[in-house]
Protein backbone atom coordinates (compact mmCIF):
# COMPACT_ATOMS: atom_id res chain seq x y z
CA UNK A 1 0.00 0.00 0.00
CA UNK A 2 2.97 2.33 0.18
CA UNK A 3 4.05 2.12 -3.45
CA UNK A 4 2.99 4.68 -6.06
CA UNK A 5 2.59 1.76 -8.45
CA UNK A 6 -0.55 0.86 -6.50
CA UNK A 7 -2.16 4.04 -7.85
CA UNK A 8 -1.35 3.13 -11.43
CA UNK A 9 -2.82 -0.31 -10.87
CA UNK A 10 -6.07 1.02 -9.43
CA UNK A 11 -6.47 3.91 -11.89
CA UNK A 12 -4.27 3.42 -14.97
CA UNK A 13 -6.13 5.90 -17.22
CA UNK A 14 -7.96 8.54 -15.20
CA UNK A 15 -10.28 11.03 -16.88
CA UNK A 16 -8.63 14.44 -16.61
CA UNK A 17 -10.45 17.66 -15.79
CA UNK A 18 -9.91 18.88 -19.37
CA UNK A 19 -11.48 15.67 -20.69
CA UNK A 20 -14.49 16.18 -18.42
CA UNK A 21 -14.79 19.72 -19.78
CA UNK A 22 -14.69 18.40 -23.34
CA UNK A 23 -17.39 15.82 -22.59
CA UNK A 24 -19.56 18.47 -20.96
CA UNK A 25 -19.32 20.78 -23.97
CA UNK A 26 -20.85 18.12 -26.18
CA UNK A 27 -24.50 19.07 -25.84
CA UNK A 28 -26.24 15.93 -24.57
CA UNK A 29 -28.94 14.61 -26.85
CA UNK A 30 -31.56 12.16 -25.65
CA UNK A 31 -31.79 8.87 -27.50
CA UNK A 32 -34.76 8.25 -29.82
CA UNK A 33 -36.30 5.90 -27.25
CA UNK A 34 -36.17 8.64 -24.60
CA UNK A 35 -37.81 11.28 -26.81
CA UNK A 36 -41.60 11.48 -26.66
CA UNK A 37 -43.52 10.79 -29.86
CA UNK A 38 -45.50 13.96 -29.32
CA UNK A 39 -44.17 17.01 -27.53
CA UNK A 40 -46.36 18.18 -24.67
CA UNK A 41 -46.95 21.75 -23.57
CA UNK A 42 -44.29 21.24 -20.91
CA UNK A 43 -41.79 19.98 -23.50
CA UNK A 44 -42.38 23.04 -25.65
CA UNK A 45 -41.79 25.25 -22.62
CA UNK A 46 -38.43 23.54 -22.07
CA UNK A 47 -37.57 23.96 -25.76
CA UNK A 48 -38.25 27.68 -25.44
CA UNK A 49 -36.16 27.86 -22.26
CA UNK A 50 -33.25 26.13 -23.98
CA UNK A 51 -33.22 28.73 -26.77
CA UNK A 52 -33.37 31.57 -24.25
CA UNK A 53 -30.43 30.14 -22.30
CA UNK A 54 -28.37 29.64 -25.46
CA UNK A 55 -29.04 33.28 -26.42
CA UNK A 56 -28.74 34.75 -22.93
CA UNK A 57 -27.95 38.50 -22.86
CA UNK A 58 -24.39 39.25 -21.76
CA UNK A 59 -24.09 40.06 -18.04
CA UNK A 60 -20.66 41.12 -16.83
CA UNK A 61 -21.53 42.07 -13.27
CA UNK A 62 -24.25 40.88 -10.95
CA UNK A 63 -24.68 41.75 -7.26
CA UNK A 64 -23.80 38.74 -5.12
CA UNK A 65 -22.38 36.62 -7.97
CA UNK A 66 -18.83 36.53 -9.29
CA UNK A 67 -18.27 35.81 -12.99
CA UNK A 68 -14.89 34.22 -12.21
CA UNK A 69 -16.41 31.19 -10.45
CA UNK A 70 -18.87 30.44 -13.26
CA UNK A 71 -18.33 28.92 -16.67
CA UNK A 72 -20.77 31.41 -18.14
CA UNK A 73 -22.44 33.78 -15.69
CA UNK A 74 -24.89 35.08 -18.30
CA UNK A 75 -26.25 31.61 -19.11
CA UNK A 76 -26.41 30.64 -15.45
CA UNK A 77 -28.42 33.72 -14.49
CA UNK A 78 -30.82 33.26 -17.41
CA UNK A 79 -31.22 29.55 -16.66
CA UNK A 80 -31.72 30.14 -12.94
CA UNK A 81 -34.31 32.88 -13.54
CA UNK A 82 -36.22 30.68 -15.97
CA UNK A 83 -36.19 27.84 -13.46
CA UNK A 84 -37.35 30.19 -10.74
CA UNK A 85 -40.32 31.38 -12.81
CA UNK A 86 -41.21 28.26 -14.79
CA UNK A 87 -40.20 25.00 -13.17
CA UNK A 88 -42.87 22.72 -11.75
CA UNK A 89 -42.09 19.41 -10.05
CA UNK A 90 -44.40 16.52 -9.29
CA UNK A 91 -43.50 14.28 -6.35
CA UNK A 92 -44.79 10.73 -6.41
CA UNK A 93 -46.75 9.94 -3.26
CA UNK A 94 -46.17 6.20 -3.64
CA UNK A 95 -43.64 4.45 -1.43
CA UNK A 96 -43.75 3.63 2.25
CA UNK A 97 -41.59 5.03 5.01
CA UNK A 98 -38.78 4.81 6.04
CA UNK A 99 -37.30 4.27 2.55
CA UNK A 100 -39.60 6.89 1.00
CA UNK A 101 -40.65 10.27 2.38
CA UNK A 102 -38.61 9.99 5.60
CA UNK A 103 -35.41 12.04 5.22
CA UNK A 104 -32.34 11.70 7.41
CA UNK A 105 -31.07 15.19 8.20
CA UNK A 106 -27.75 14.45 9.90
CA UNK A 107 -24.54 12.66 9.06
CA UNK A 108 -22.52 12.10 5.91
CA UNK A 109 -25.52 11.29 3.69
CA UNK A 110 -27.52 14.33 4.79
CA UNK A 111 -27.64 15.96 1.33
CA UNK A 112 -30.35 13.62 0.06
CA UNK A 113 -32.33 14.06 3.29
CA UNK A 114 -32.19 17.85 3.29
CA UNK A 115 -33.23 18.05 -0.33
CA UNK A 116 -36.15 15.65 0.24
CA UNK A 117 -37.32 17.57 3.28
CA UNK A 118 -37.13 20.95 1.56
CA UNK A 119 -38.65 19.96 -1.77
CA UNK A 120 -41.56 18.08 -0.18
CA UNK A 121 -42.37 21.18 1.85
CA UNK A 122 -42.02 23.54 -1.11
CA UNK A 123 -45.10 25.28 -2.48
CA UNK A 124 -43.42 27.25 -5.24
CA UNK A 125 -42.01 24.46 -7.40
CA UNK A 126 -44.18 21.49 -6.41
CA UNK A 127 -47.55 20.86 -8.11
CA UNK A 128 -50.32 18.40 -7.29
CA UNK A 129 -51.30 17.89 -10.93
CA UNK A 130 -48.59 15.83 -12.71
CA UNK A 131 -49.74 17.17 -16.09
CA UNK A 132 -48.33 20.55 -15.08
CA UNK A 133 -44.88 19.16 -14.20
CA UNK A 134 -41.64 19.52 -16.14
CA UNK A 135 -39.84 17.12 -13.79
CA UNK A 136 -40.88 14.16 -11.64
CA UNK A 137 -39.11 13.45 -8.34
CA UNK A 138 -38.59 9.89 -7.07
CA UNK A 139 -38.54 10.51 -3.28
CA UNK A 140 -36.45 7.67 -1.88
CA UNK A 141 -33.54 7.87 0.56
CA UNK A 142 -30.69 5.64 -0.63
CA UNK A 143 -29.16 5.49 2.85
CA UNK A 144 -32.45 4.41 4.44
CA UNK A 145 -32.87 1.90 1.62
CA UNK A 146 -29.50 0.38 2.52
CA UNK A 147 -30.19 0.37 6.27
CA UNK A 148 -33.73 -0.97 6.03
CA UNK A 149 -33.47 -3.74 3.47
CA UNK A 150 -29.94 -5.09 3.18
CA UNK A 151 -29.00 -5.26 6.88
CA UNK A 152 -25.68 -7.02 7.32
CA UNK A 153 -26.05 -9.13 4.17
CA UNK A 154 -23.63 -7.08 2.06
CA UNK A 155 -22.97 -9.89 -0.45
CA UNK A 156 -26.58 -10.16 -1.63
CA UNK A 157 -27.71 -6.78 -0.33
CA UNK A 158 -27.30 -4.88 -3.59
CA UNK A 159 -29.40 -7.38 -5.51
CA UNK A 160 -32.17 -7.08 -2.94
CA UNK A 161 -32.12 -3.28 -3.20
CA UNK A 162 -32.02 -3.32 -7.01
CA UNK A 163 -35.04 -5.61 -7.08
CA UNK A 164 -36.88 -3.36 -4.63
CA UNK A 165 -36.27 -0.24 -6.75
CA UNK A 166 -37.23 -2.08 -9.93
CA UNK A 167 -40.53 -3.01 -8.30
CA UNK A 168 -41.09 0.63 -7.31
CA UNK A 169 -40.42 1.85 -10.86
CA UNK A 170 -42.80 -0.80 -12.16
CA UNK A 171 -45.51 0.52 -9.86
CA UNK A 172 -44.95 4.09 -11.09
CA UNK A 173 -44.95 2.98 -14.74
CA UNK A 174 -48.19 1.04 -14.37
CA UNK A 175 -50.03 3.73 -12.44
CA UNK A 176 -48.92 6.78 -14.43
CA UNK A 177 -48.31 7.51 -18.10
CA UNK A 178 -45.44 9.94 -17.51
CA UNK A 179 -42.64 7.43 -16.98
CA UNK A 180 -43.39 5.49 -20.16
CA UNK A 181 -43.67 8.66 -22.26
CA UNK A 182 -39.91 9.33 -21.98
CA UNK A 183 -38.75 6.11 -20.28
CA UNK A 184 -37.94 8.20 -17.21
CA UNK A 185 -35.87 10.91 -18.90
CA UNK A 186 -37.86 13.69 -17.20
CA UNK A 187 -37.63 11.97 -13.80
CA UNK A 188 -34.91 12.58 -11.24
CA UNK A 189 -33.51 11.25 -8.00
CA UNK A 190 -31.15 12.64 -5.36
CA UNK A 191 -28.96 10.01 -3.69
CA UNK A 192 -25.78 10.18 -1.63
CA UNK A 193 -25.02 6.60 -0.58
CA UNK A 194 -21.97 4.91 -2.15
CA UNK A 195 -24.17 2.22 -3.68
CA UNK A 196 -26.64 4.61 -5.34
CA UNK A 197 -25.03 4.71 -8.84
CA UNK A 198 -25.02 0.92 -9.14
CA UNK A 199 -28.47 0.44 -7.62
CA UNK A 200 -30.08 2.87 -10.06
CA UNK A 201 -28.07 2.32 -13.25
CA UNK A 202 -30.53 -0.23 -14.69
CA UNK A 203 -34.06 0.50 -13.48
CA UNK A 204 -33.49 4.28 -13.47
CA UNK A 205 -30.81 4.51 -16.16
CA UNK A 206 -32.57 7.25 -18.15
CA UNK A 207 -33.33 9.41 -15.10
CA UNK A 208 -31.34 12.48 -14.15
CA UNK A 209 -29.45 11.19 -11.13
CA UNK A 210 -28.01 13.67 -8.65
CA UNK A 211 -25.28 11.55 -7.05
CA UNK A 212 -22.58 12.12 -4.43
CA UNK A 213 -20.60 9.22 -5.90
CA UNK A 214 -19.95 11.04 -9.19
CA UNK A 215 -17.37 8.70 -10.71
CA UNK A 216 -17.13 9.35 -14.45
CA UNK A 217 -15.02 6.23 -14.83
CA UNK A 218 -17.91 4.01 -13.77
CA UNK A 219 -21.66 4.57 -13.69
CA UNK A 220 -21.88 8.38 -13.77
CA UNK A 221 -22.94 9.96 -17.09
CA UNK A 222 -21.68 13.49 -17.78
CA UNK A 223 -24.42 15.67 -19.26
CA UNK A 224 -27.24 13.56 -17.84
CA UNK A 225 -26.34 12.94 -14.20
CA UNK A 226 -25.34 15.72 -11.82
CA UNK A 227 -22.82 15.72 -8.99
CA UNK A 228 -24.37 16.11 -5.53
CA UNK A 229 -22.27 17.75 -2.78
CA UNK A 230 -21.51 15.63 0.27
CA UNK A 231 -22.53 17.72 3.27
CA UNK A 232 -21.77 16.35 6.71
CA UNK A 233 -24.48 17.93 8.86
CA UNK A 234 -23.78 17.93 12.60
CA UNK A 235 -26.54 20.29 13.73
CA UNK A 236 -29.95 20.27 12.05
CA UNK A 237 -30.94 23.39 13.98
CA UNK A 238 -27.83 25.31 12.93
CA UNK A 239 -26.27 23.84 9.75
CA UNK A 240 -24.04 26.93 9.39
CA UNK A 241 -22.44 26.57 12.80
CA UNK A 242 -18.70 27.55 13.00
CA UNK A 243 -18.74 29.05 9.51
CA UNK A 244 -15.58 30.82 8.27
CA UNK A 245 -11.89 30.76 9.10
CA UNK A 246 -8.79 32.85 9.69
CA UNK A 247 -7.66 35.52 7.20
CA UNK A 248 -4.98 34.49 4.71
CA UNK A 249 -2.21 36.27 6.63
CA UNK A 250 -2.87 34.08 9.69
CA UNK A 251 -2.97 30.72 7.90
CA UNK A 252 0.44 29.31 8.79
CA UNK A 253 -0.23 25.72 7.67
CA UNK A 254 0.36 24.92 4.01
CA UNK A 255 -1.85 21.82 3.83
CA UNK A 256 -4.01 19.76 6.19
CA UNK A 257 -5.63 16.34 6.11
CA UNK A 258 -6.99 14.01 8.78
CA UNK A 259 -9.23 11.02 8.28
CA UNK A 260 -9.78 7.29 8.35
CA UNK A 261 -7.72 5.01 6.13
CA UNK A 262 -10.58 4.20 3.76
CA UNK A 263 -9.61 2.92 0.33
CA UNK A 264 -6.21 2.66 -1.36
CA UNK A 265 -5.29 6.36 -1.61
CA UNK A 266 -5.13 7.68 1.94
CA UNK A 267 -2.47 5.24 3.24
CA UNK A 268 -0.27 6.36 0.34
CA UNK A 269 -0.90 10.02 1.20
CA UNK A 270 0.23 9.36 4.77
CA UNK A 271 3.21 7.31 3.64
CA UNK A 272 4.60 10.28 1.73
CA UNK A 273 3.57 13.17 3.95
CA UNK A 274 2.83 12.19 7.55
CA UNK A 275 5.43 13.83 9.82
CA UNK A 276 7.59 14.78 6.82
CA UNK A 277 7.34 18.59 6.72
CA UNK A 278 6.34 21.02 9.51
CA UNK A 279 3.94 22.91 7.23
CA UNK A 280 2.20 19.72 6.04
CA UNK A 281 -0.22 18.56 8.73
CA UNK A 282 -1.19 15.15 7.38
CA UNK A 283 -2.73 12.75 9.89
CA UNK A 284 -4.67 9.51 10.07
CA UNK A 285 -7.97 9.21 11.95
CA UNK A 286 -8.56 11.59 14.84
CA UNK A 287 -10.61 10.66 17.93
CA UNK A 288 -14.35 11.37 17.80
CA UNK A 289 -14.56 13.34 21.04
CA UNK A 290 -15.69 16.96 21.14
CA UNK A 291 -12.19 18.39 21.64
CA UNK A 292 -10.72 16.48 18.69
CA UNK A 293 -13.53 17.71 16.45
CA UNK A 294 -12.77 21.27 17.54
CA UNK A 295 -9.07 20.76 16.75
CA UNK A 296 -10.00 19.36 13.32
CA UNK A 297 -12.01 22.51 12.55
CA UNK A 298 -9.20 24.74 13.75
CA UNK A 299 -6.74 23.00 11.44
CA UNK A 300 -9.06 23.70 8.51
CA UNK A 301 -9.55 27.29 9.58
CA UNK A 302 -5.76 27.77 9.87
CA UNK A 303 -4.63 26.08 6.63
CA UNK A 304 -4.15 27.53 3.18
CA UNK A 305 -5.04 24.29 1.44
CA UNK A 306 -7.25 21.45 2.66
CA UNK A 307 -6.56 18.03 1.17
CA UNK A 308 -9.73 16.34 -0.09
CA UNK A 309 -8.54 12.77 -0.67
CA UNK A 310 -10.97 10.13 -1.84
CA UNK A 311 -11.93 7.24 0.42
CA UNK A 312 -13.49 3.98 -0.71
CA UNK A 313 -15.26 5.98 -3.41
CA UNK A 314 -14.42 9.21 -5.22
CA UNK A 315 -16.45 11.62 -3.10
CA UNK A 316 -15.62 13.14 0.29
CA UNK A 317 -17.32 15.68 2.60
CA UNK A 318 -14.00 17.54 2.88
CA UNK A 319 -14.67 19.45 -0.34
CA UNK A 320 -17.65 21.27 1.16
CA UNK A 321 -15.95 21.46 4.57
CA UNK A 322 -12.99 23.24 3.01
CA UNK A 323 -15.29 25.77 1.33
CA UNK A 324 -17.18 26.14 4.60
CA UNK A 325 -13.97 27.09 6.45
CA UNK A 326 -12.58 29.24 3.59
CA UNK A 327 -9.73 26.81 2.89
CA UNK A 328 -8.82 26.18 -0.76
CA UNK A 329 -9.81 22.56 -1.59
CA UNK A 330 -7.12 20.29 -3.03
CA UNK A 331 -9.04 17.47 -4.69
CA UNK A 332 -7.10 14.23 -5.05
CA UNK A 333 -9.61 11.86 -6.59
CA UNK A 334 -9.23 10.71 -10.18
CA UNK A 335 -12.47 10.55 -12.18
CA UNK A 336 -14.41 12.61 -9.63
CA UNK A 337 -16.67 15.25 -11.13
CA UNK A 338 -17.12 17.97 -8.49
CA UNK A 339 -20.57 19.39 -7.66
CA UNK A 340 -22.36 21.67 -10.12
CA UNK A 341 -19.60 21.10 -12.66
CA UNK A 342 -21.97 22.14 -15.45
CA UNK A 343 -22.04 25.75 -14.19
CA UNK A 344 -18.96 26.27 -11.97
CA UNK A 345 -15.40 27.01 -13.05
CA UNK A 346 -13.88 24.84 -10.34
CA UNK A 347 -10.29 25.70 -11.20
CA UNK A 348 -11.00 29.26 -10.01
CA UNK A 349 -11.33 28.11 -6.39
CA UNK A 350 -9.87 24.59 -6.12
CA UNK A 351 -6.67 22.71 -6.96
CA UNK A 352 -6.83 19.33 -8.70
CA UNK A 353 -3.95 16.90 -8.17
CA UNK A 354 -3.85 13.53 -9.90
CA UNK A 355 -3.45 10.57 -7.58
CA UNK A 356 -0.13 9.59 -9.15
CA UNK A 357 1.28 13.01 -8.22
CA UNK A 358 0.95 12.56 -4.45
CA UNK A 359 4.79 12.40 -4.06
CA UNK A 360 4.94 15.91 -5.59
CA UNK A 361 2.06 17.34 -3.54
CA UNK A 362 4.06 19.88 -1.55
CA UNK A 363 5.99 21.12 -4.59
CA UNK A 364 2.73 21.55 -6.50
CA UNK A 365 1.23 23.67 -3.73
CA UNK A 366 4.39 25.72 -3.21
CA UNK A 367 4.54 26.44 -6.95
CA UNK A 368 1.22 28.33 -6.76
CA UNK A 369 2.03 32.07 -6.55
CA UNK A 370 0.80 33.88 -3.47
CA UNK A 371 -1.28 36.22 -5.58
CA UNK A 372 -3.07 33.28 -7.21
CA UNK A 373 -3.67 31.66 -3.81
CA UNK A 374 -5.25 34.88 -2.49
CA UNK A 375 -7.49 35.05 -5.56
CA UNK A 376 -8.55 31.44 -5.05
CA UNK A 377 -9.27 32.00 -1.38
CA UNK A 378 -11.39 35.02 -2.30
CA UNK A 379 -13.25 32.87 -4.83
CA UNK A 380 -13.90 30.24 -2.15
CA UNK A 381 -15.68 32.91 -0.12
CA UNK A 382 -17.67 33.95 -3.20
CA UNK A 383 -18.85 30.41 -3.89
CA UNK A 384 -19.72 29.59 -0.26
CA UNK A 385 -23.35 30.69 -0.50
CA UNK A 386 -24.05 27.96 -3.05
CA UNK A 387 -23.10 25.21 -0.57
CA UNK A 388 -25.22 26.33 2.38
CA UNK A 389 -28.31 24.55 3.67
CA UNK A 390 -31.03 26.79 5.10
CA UNK A 391 -34.09 25.53 6.95
CA UNK A 392 -36.01 27.90 4.71
CA UNK A 393 -34.30 27.96 1.28
CA UNK A 394 -32.88 31.24 -0.02
CA UNK A 395 -31.87 32.27 -3.54
CA UNK A 396 -28.78 30.51 -4.97
CA UNK A 397 -28.37 28.25 -1.91
CA UNK A 398 -27.68 24.50 -1.97
CA UNK A 399 -31.32 23.49 -2.35
CA UNK A 400 -31.77 25.75 -5.35
CA UNK A 401 -28.42 24.76 -6.88
CA UNK A 402 -29.29 21.04 -6.74
CA UNK A 403 -32.67 21.74 -8.30
CA UNK A 404 -31.06 23.96 -10.92
CA UNK A 405 -28.52 21.31 -11.90
CA UNK A 406 -31.38 18.86 -12.56
CA UNK A 407 -33.40 21.48 -14.44
CA UNK A 408 -30.36 22.57 -16.48
CA UNK A 409 -29.46 19.06 -17.58
CA UNK A 410 -33.05 18.32 -18.53
CA UNK A 411 -33.27 21.52 -20.58
CA UNK A 412 -30.03 20.66 -22.40
CA UNK A 413 -31.32 17.16 -23.20
CA UNK A 414 -34.56 18.38 -24.77
CA UNK A 415 -34.49 18.56 -28.55
CA UNK A 416 -35.33 21.84 -30.28
CA UNK A 417 -36.99 21.86 -33.66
Amino acid sequence: MTSISILKKWNPRPTSLSQMNALLLRIPVSSPSMSPRRYSTRDRELQSAKLEIENAPIIRNNPGLSASVFRNLSKFIRSYDLMDHMLKVYIYKEGEKPVFHQPLMRGIYASEGWFMKLVEGNRKFVVRDPKKAHLFYLPFDSHMLRLTLSGQNVKNGKKVLEKYLKSYVGLIARKYSFWNRTEGADHFLVACHDWAPKLTKQCMKNCIRSLCNANVGRDFKIGKDTSLPVTYIRSVENPLQDLGGKPASERSILAFFAGGMHGYLRPILLHYWENKEPDMKIFGPMPHDIESKRIYREYMKSSKYCICARGYEVHTPRVVEAIFYECVPVIISDNYMPPFFEVFNWEAFAVFVQEKDIPNLRDILLSIPEEKYLTMMSSVKMVQQHFFWHKKPVKYDLFHMILHSVWYNRVLQIKTR
